[in-house]
């Protein structure tokens, strides 16, 4: 495998994950997947091979173990992490089209262009957004739809020492026996832990990235009614002078009038130009 090809796929992901998104690939890649590698697999490796049941009868064994494990934990957790790490990869391809997408704009435009087709690259803005996103969600909804299955198969996660068969082909009650079942209770049960983990970081970067969006658009629409108010706060008066004024009786009010909403505040030379 080449490692350095993996980490130029990885680090289009880190460039536009938050910290959650961070932790989370890491805990993905070092805790789940290499654990699966290294040691889950090999301990499942002889699960079928050391099944024993105490008969001699054809059939028997094969089919209380189909029966007791009908999806082996290493498939389950294979097509999970393949279902998990699938939207990472959509992500990745949705930066390189980006970033594709803005190199042909710099050679259309030649050395001298320096236009940017994005405001701020390093953010995630658009579709971007609603693909990263989108990819929490779908993470999160996978890990847990896995984690609802292994406990419907499998109740309260763990496997027993000692399991009793009687179907068919089996002449009697048999007795069947697991190899291992502590180690795989113990790897069950971090793979267990550790996906919870990943919905916990998916959901809450999920809500982070919805808070922030919300408070910047809260912070933009309060930034153009303020520089609205300050275009013309008040309604321009006359311009004052001594000569000329009429007194009128302490029962005398001025005539109003409307000012329309769209005016503006005329300059000081149209001022000028008025009273000349």
């Amino acid at each position: 495998m080449n490692w350095s090809t993996f980490e130029g796929l990885l680090s289009g992901v880190n460039k536009y994950s938050t910290a959650f998104g961070r932790v989370w690939l890491s805990l993905v890649f070092i805790f789940r997947l290499l654990v699966y590698v290294v040691a889950a697999e090999r301990v499942w490796s002889d699960d079928h091979k050391d099944f024993d049941c105490n008969t001699l009868q054809p059939g028997c064994t094969n089919v209380c173990f189909d029966h007791f494990f009908p999806v082996s934990h290493i498939r389950l957790w294979a097509l999970q992490l393949i279902l998990v790490t699938c939207p990472s990869l959509l992500v990745i391809m949705h930066v390189a089209y980006r970033e594709a997408k803005a190199q042909r704009l710099r050679e259309a435009g030649g050395d001298g262009c320096h236009r940017r087709l994005f405001a701020d690259p390093g953010k995630k803005r658009g579709g971007l957004w609603w693909t990263y996103l989108l990819s929490l969600i779908f993470k999160a909804g996978v890990d847990v739809v896995f984690l609802y299955i292994f406990y419907r198969l499998y109740r309260n996660y763990t496997l027993p020492r000692l399991v009793k068969c009687e179907l068919p082909p089996c002449p009697n009650v048999v007795d069947c026996f697991i190899s291992r079942p502590t180690e795989k209770n113990i790897f069950t049960l971090f793979m267990v832990v550790t996906a919870c983990v990943c919905v916990v970081l998916s959901l809450a970067e999920a809500a982070y990235l919805i808070g922030k969006r919300c408070r910047e658009c809260l912070q933009a629409g309060g930034g153009q009614s303020r520089r609205h108010s300050q275009d013309c706060p008040l309604p321009c008066a006359e311009p004052v002078g001594t000569a000329g004024q009429v007194f009128h009786g302490a029962d005398y009010k001025p005539p109003t009038a409307t000012i329309p909403p769209t005016a503006s505040c005329p300059s000081t030379a149209s001022e000028e130009e008025a009273l000349s």
